[in-house]
């Protein structure tokens, strides 16, 4: 399975027959180029408010004097919604069209955002973070098929290189750029519980505008299929998916760990308190990320995989021995190389899911990997924040960076056994 490029675009359907109708004429529209990033700021907005509360959680905790548990728990909130919204909803825009699907994607985290403004309560951030999580769940797949789309209508002729740099970098790019403006706007603005919400119900309501005047790429089908919940299934060949799965799912480790938790490693067990320091923390890991994504794009499959996989290992065995030394400077390199090793993966799990998919199961494809990655990003760091109430966090660090070792080595060995089996072109990428 390999994104080197386009797999071959389908004859429109005839009348009556059900699939993927694109709009428009079959020539280049500048309307579609513009649509394409319309989409992938709207994309960027609604990754940003997902992860804007992490610097905020110390001060949350300060106030209202909770434990590391119940900031577990808040994140758990938020990955429930993502998780709910996947399996019902994510990938129904294959029939509908995408807009239909994104704009009250958008609305959803606009009025999560207007509750934690209004309301900056833990009862409230509990039902806000669920909210939030709905939106976040309709918004990832369909935005990253609605671009992948409006590339093919815009530059069909184009390798897809800019489609896989834009779309990884306004996902995993917008996860740092909350914390970012969260922690400086808490660090040196008033009202840090309210001002960042406010800003952001702006940003999100300039989104669903930009959304609004986007080209559609999908018709509503003739003849839609019964509903059923988001089935996990791979295109092009099991194994291929299972190491764009592996990948994905390790990835998301990495980035729920520093969504959730790495705010109070910083401020309790590296004694370095600070809104713009957490936010900063946060930011420095996505990114890396977004970098290697970039750094990666002429790289072949196989080698995006081997480099992403060595990256992110490396660096996590950096967290665990910085932690155990009290280091902020090996803590944050540790980061920076995990994160970059992470993106990297996450990129060639897209390219490679995307590639393989038929368009009229485009959005579906992609909300199985997203389901699968979002799974990453909570139980690993449930069972971080659990942890914590029982054992120290350097020894849960240490559990945590094992258990993902060894799923990936257990990745690497199927890469290895591709290899060996003749597929390499089939590794995804």
């Amino acid at each position: 399975m390999s994104t080197s490029a386009y797999p071959p675009r389908p004859a429109q359907p005839g009348p009556g027959t059900p699939g993927q109708v694109p709009r428009g004429e079959p020539r280049p529209d500048r309307r579609h180029g513009a649509g394409f990033w319309l989409i992938a700021a709207a994309l960027l907005a609604g990754q940003a408010f997902s992860t804007a509360p992490a610097p905020l959680y110390p001060l949350y905790q300060q106030r209202d004097h909770f434990s590391t548990f119940m900031v577990t728990l808040v994140f758990a909130a938020l990955a429930a919604g993502v998780v709910v919204s996947l399996l019902l909803a994510g990938h129904v825009s294959d029939w509908v069209g995408r807009k239909r699907i994104l704009i009250p994607a958008i609305a959803l985290e606009a009025v999560a955002s207007l509750m934690f403004l209004i309301w900056p309560d833990l009862p409230v951030l509990l039902a806000g973070r669920f909210v939030n999580g709905l939106g976040v769940g309709m918004i990832t797949a369909t935005a990253t098929a609605h671009l992948h789309e409006l590339h093919a209508r815009h530059r069909p002729d184009a390798a897809p290189t800019r489609f896989e740099i834009v779309s990884t970098a306004a996902n995993i790019g917008g996860l740092g750029f909350g914390p970012l403006l969260t922690g400086v706007l808490a660090q040196y603005a008033q009202q840090p519980l309210r001002l960042p919400f406010a800003v952001f119900t702006v940003l999100l309501l300039l989104a669903l505008v930009a959304v609004a005047f986007t080209p559609e790429t999908v018709e509503e089908r003739p003849v839609r299929p019964a509903w059923r919940p988001q089935r996990v299934r791979g295109h092009g060949g099991r194994t291929p998916y299972l190491i764009a799965a592996g990948g994905a799912f390790t990835s998301f480790a990495v980035f729920g760990l520093f969504n959730s938790l790495a705010a109070g490693f910083v401020a309790g067990t590296l004694h370095h308190p600070g809104r713009l320091l957490a936010g900063v923390t946060v930011f420095l890991v996505f990114a890396a990320a977004s970098v290697s994504q970039a750094a990666a794009g002429r790289t072949s499959p196989l080698a995006r995989n081997a480099i992403g996989l060595g990256f992110q290992a490396a660096g996590l065995v950096m967290l665990v021995v910085a932690m155990n030394t009290v280091s902020l400077g090996l803590f944050f390199a540790g980061g920076a190389v995990a994160g970059a090793g992470a993106g990297v993966l996450f990129k060639s799990a897209v390219g490679a899911v995307t590639a393989a998919a038929p368009p009229t199961l485009r959005g579906e494809a992609l909300a199985g990997l997203f389901l699968i990655a979002y799974l990453g990003m909570i139980v690993p760091s449930i069972g971080m924040g659990i942890a914590t109430e029982y054992i120290a966090a350097t020894t849960a660090m240490a559990w945590f960076t094992g258990l993902l070792l060894i799923l990936m080595a257990a990745t690497t060995a199927l890469l290895v056994s591709s290899r060996r089996r003749g597929w390499r072109a089939a590794v995804p990428g």
